[in-house]
C-alpha cells in the first residue's frame, strides 16, 4: 500500500477532514481535530495510546497553550480547552456574519491566535455544500480575547499560517489555489505588501502548511493532490513528496528529535467503493523527509519580536 520506505501509515484515524495537527512537546503527543467528525484527538507515537474527545459542534483547529492547555477553533468562536468535556468561550468571531464559519488556526510567534474564516460549506446533513465567493477574512484573537481584523483581502477557504524568519506570514487561499505573502506590521498586527509566491500549481489546492528548521514551507495539497511540496519563503519549489492518500490537510514535525513530518487527511466526499480499495484514506502518516521542524508556539506565551 505504501511503496517509499521513508512513509509511514502511522494511524487508521478515518477522518472525515483530518486537520489543524500540532506536536504537544510536553506530552510527547499529536493532537489535530477531524472537523466534520467533531473530535479531537491525541496520539503518543512511541507507544500508540490513542484518545479522542467527542465535540457539541464542528471543531476546526487547534493550538497549544502556555498553561499547559490548548485553544481551539470551533464553528463560529474560539475557546480554552484542558482535554476534557468542558469549554471556555474566550471569542466569537464574525458574529455579524452567520453564513461564516472559522477555518485555519494557529497560534503565531506572539502568543496570539491567527485564525481565518470562510463561507460555511458542511450543510446541516454534513454533506458539501457550494461556496459562492470570497466571504473570509483573517483575524487575530489576544489572551485577553480581543479579535482584530488583520487583512481587508477577502478569502474563499483560509488556509495555511506559517511565519517567516524575517517575520513574514505566509498564507494561501484554497479555493484561489495561491499562496501568499504578507509583510506584518511591527504596532498594528496588521498585514501589507501581499505577494503571491505560488498560483496554479497543478498538484490538487494548498492546504494547511507547517516550517522546518531551514525555513522552507511544507504545503499538504488537498483535493486530490496527494502530496506534500517543500517549499522555500519566495515559493520556489524544493521537492514533492507523493502520499497515499487523496487529500493530505495538514502537517506538523514531531518527535523527540523533530523529524517526523506527520499528516493528516481527510475522505469527504469519497465513495464507499473508493474507501473499500482505499481504507488508508483519512488516516495519519509519518514522513522521513531528512530535515527537521520548529516547536509550535504557544498561545499566551511571551510574544517574540515580528519585524517587519
Amino acid at each position: 500500500m505504501i511503496a517509499d520506505q521513508n512513509i509511514e501509515f502511522a494511524f487508521a484515524a478515518e477522518d472525515i477532514v483530518g486537520e489543524s495537527i500540532v506536536w504537544d512537546d510536553r506530552r510527547d503527543a499529536l493532537l489535530w481535530v477531524d472537523i466534520i467528525g467533531r473530535r479531537i484527538h491525541s496520539l503518543t507515537p512511541a507507544t500508540g495510546d490513542h484518545r479522542t474527545w467527542q465535540m457539541p459542534d464542528i471543531v476546526t483547529s487547534i493550538g497549544l497553550r502556555q498553561d499547559g492547555g490548548a485553544i481551539v477553533g470551533l464553528r463560529t468562536f474560539v475557546a480554552l480547552w484542558d482535554f476534557d468535556e468542558h469549554f471556555e468561550p474566550l471569542a466569537t468571531i464574525e458574529p455579524d456574519r452567520p453564513d461564516n464559519r472559522l477555518n485555519e488556526g494557529v497560534v503565531g510567534p506572539d502568543g496570539a491566535f491567527w485564525i481565518g474564516t470562510m463561507e460555511n460549506n458542511i450543510q446541516a446533513d454534513d454533506s458539501p455544500k457550494a461556496i459562492e465567493g470570497a466571504k473570509g477574512y483573517l483575524y487575530r484573537c489576544d489572551v485577553s480575547g480581543k479579535v482584530d481584523r488583520i487583512c481587508d483581502d477577502t478569502f474563499g477557504i483560509t488556509n495555511t499560517l506559517v511565519w517567516t524568519d524575517d517575520g513574514r506570514l505566509i498564507t494561501a487561499d484554497t479555493l484561489k489555489n495561491e499562496i501568499y505573502s504578507y509583510g506584518i506590521e511591527s504596532t498594528t498586527n496588521r498585514l501589507f505588501d501581499r505577494r503571491t509566491i505560488l498560483a496554479g500549481f497543478p498538484r490538487g489546492l494548498p492546504d494547511g502548511s507547517c516550517r522546518d528548521r531551514e525555513g522552507y514551507v511544507w504545503n499538504c495539497r488537498v483535493a486530490g493532490g496527494g502530496a506534500v511540496v517543500r517549499l522555500d519563503p519566495a515559493g520556489r519549489i524544493d521537492r514533492i513528496i507523493d502520499l497515499p492518500c487523496s487529500w493530505p490537510t495538514s502537517c506538523t514535525f514531531g518527535g523527540p528529535d523533530m523529524s517526523t513530518l506527520y499528516v493528516t487527511s481527510a475522505r469527504f466526499t469519497m465513495s464507499e467503493e473508493h474507501l473499500a480499495n482505499n481504507p488508508q484514506e483519512g488516516g495519519l502518516f509519518a514522513v522521513k523527509t531528512g530535515t527537521t521542524g520548529v516547536q509550535s508556539s504557544r498561545f499566551g506565551s511571551a510574544a517574540k519580536t515580528m519585524p517587519i
